[in-house]
């Protein structure tokens, strides 16, 4: 980057065989010499990321839509992927048999969209170099490779790269095995007996981790929210301090659809809870392993019902209905938080009940107090009649519920008051505040332009006496000379 200056005029400049121009500088053939000051550091590589702000800003804005493609096409990889195994243990062997072309085919597709994960995640975390290169104006890119930024990347291509391999790597792989039927029972997922127990487990333990793949999610619901896609967002984001973070978008897609994100959120989790039950509970045979089964011990593991007519028996599904019910909690309380906040009375409708309910209880003081005094008077009536002394009685007991009451009613205005001092409007007290220091403010004018006033009137007066002074002396000097 190089700036163009024009330098000062010297005062005895000295050229040999130049012309001189009204600025000072040596020419040639008449043409004004200009001189260019590099603002670079010497000796520095500059490349086009350490270009103007205009390019980086377009490159920042290229680099983030690439960022949000990619993460949506593995997203769409990874669900493929899952589809795919669901099918697979839905369908074989009761449709086809392990081993056979269809098995291995299907294997094959599920291999495929893991690779495409790994690329699409590999060339996922590029882009996110880059932007942070262009972030902070680094040339080099090891300087992005922090320690966790390599412990993060490994450990989500380890992730995405889990998935169910044993049906074409385990024993005994293409043998045929017994036609199964609908109606028969289903063994576990495309692996046959005894032999094959181990690979069962390993391709049990693959296919539910499968559901790891899931940490996409996240990820596509923040590049692709309105909190991030607006500058205006960003900008008061960025003045406050906040960070736009998965956490932050969670927050305010709870605050304006908390019904709807709950909602979605646990019919996916119960959904996939159930199938993850009964693709474990399958091995042993037992009721639970069916669909409809699995999806009643879910729903009242996730309410932390329990009414114990089913339960796992496997470890693997123990492990499930764990996790169901700690989800269930947490998502219990959530739901409870809503809840509470759709019935809580906003400030205007609080005001509005407080004020009635104020309106009430004074109206029962007064009652209360027409009634204290009642009391008083028939009991004074009484003790100057001096007659019965159970009416003298019975007047005396009116008289101190009465007082009671009295109390009872003041204390409860006074506990309504101290609330509703507590509940104040902070944006009303601004506008009231704002009011006063702008009557101050014009009272402060006022005063300022009456004492200008004033100031010109004092003015004024001393000038006539001036006047008047240069008019007694002339008049005194006119007498003197009169006089003489």
């Amino acid at each position: 980057m190089e700036l163009n200056a024009r330098e000062p005029r010297p005062p005895e400049p000295k050229t040999d065989g130049l012309a001189v121009n009204c600025d000072g500088l040596a020419s040639r053939n008449g043409e004004p010499a200009e001189i260019t000051v590099s603002l670079s550091h010497p000796g520095k590589r500059v490349s086009p990321i350490e270009g103007s702000n205009l390019y980086r800003l377009r490159d920042r804005k290229f680099l983030l839509e690439d960022k949000r493609r990619l993460c949506a096409w593995a997203l769409g990889a990874a669900m493929l992927g899952i589809l795919l195994m669901i099918a697979h243990a839905e369908l074989c062997p009761a449709v086809y048999q392990p081993g056979s072309i269809y098995a291995l085919s299907i294997n094959g597709l599920i291999s495929v969209s893991t690779g495409c994960l790994l690329i699409l995640i590999i060339a996922f975390h590029y882009k996110d170099i880059r932007l942070f290169i262009i972030d902070h104006n680094q040339v080099d890119w090891r300087i992005a490779m922090t320690t966790n930024r390599v412990l993060g990347i490994s450990l989500e291509l380890l992730v995405c790269a889990i998935h169910p391999v044993a049906s074409y790597l385990g024993p005994d792989v293409g043998v045929p095995s017994p036609v199964l039927t609908w109606n028969s029972s289903v063994p576990p997922i495309c692996l046959c007996q005894s032999q094959r127990h181990t690979w069962m487990e390993v391709e049990l333990l693959l296919s539910g981790l499968m559901f790891l793949r899931l940490y996409l999610v996240h990820r596509a619901i923040l590049l692709h929210s309105k909190v991030l896609l607006s500058a205006s967002y960003r900008s008061i984001g960025s003045l406050n301090n906040i960070n736009f973070t998965f956490r932050f978008v969670l927050k305010v897609l709870m605050n304006k659809y908390p019904a709807r994100t709950l909602l979605v959120f646990i019919m996916f989790f119960w959904l996939s809870a159930a199938w993850m039950l009964r693709l474990c509970e399958r091995q042993e045979e037992v009721k639970t392993g069916d669909m409809g089964t699995a999806l009643w011990l879910i729903a009242i593991t996730f309410l932390t019902v329990g009414y114990g007519d089913v339960a796992p028996q496997t470890s693997c599904g123990k492990v499930v209905c764990l996790f169901t019910g700690v989800m269930g909690v947490a998502c219990t309380a959530m739901l409870v938080a809503v809840v509470t906040k759709k019935l809580a009375l906003n400030k205007g409708e609080k005001h509005v009940h407080f004020f009635m309910m104020d309106i009430q209880i004074s109206k029962e003081i007064r009652n209360a107090a027409a009634n204290v005094l009642r009391e008083c008077w028939l009991l004074h009536r009484t003790t100057q009649a001096k007659n019965n002394n159970g009416e003298h009685r019975h007047h005396q007991r009116c008289l101190l519920e009465a007082i009671r009451v009295f109390r009872h009613l003041r204390l409860k205005q006074r506990k309504l008051r101290d609330y509703t001092s507590e509940m104040v409007d902070l944006s009303k007290m601004q506008m009231i505040m704002c009011d006063l220091s702008a009557n101050w403010n014009n009272s402060y004018r006022e005063l300022e332009q009456r004492i200008i006033s004033m100031e010109q009137k004092l003015d004024e007066l001393g000038q006539s006496f001036q006047s008047t002074s240069q008019l007694l002396s002339q008049a005194l000097h006119r007498r003197r000379l009169d006089h003489r």
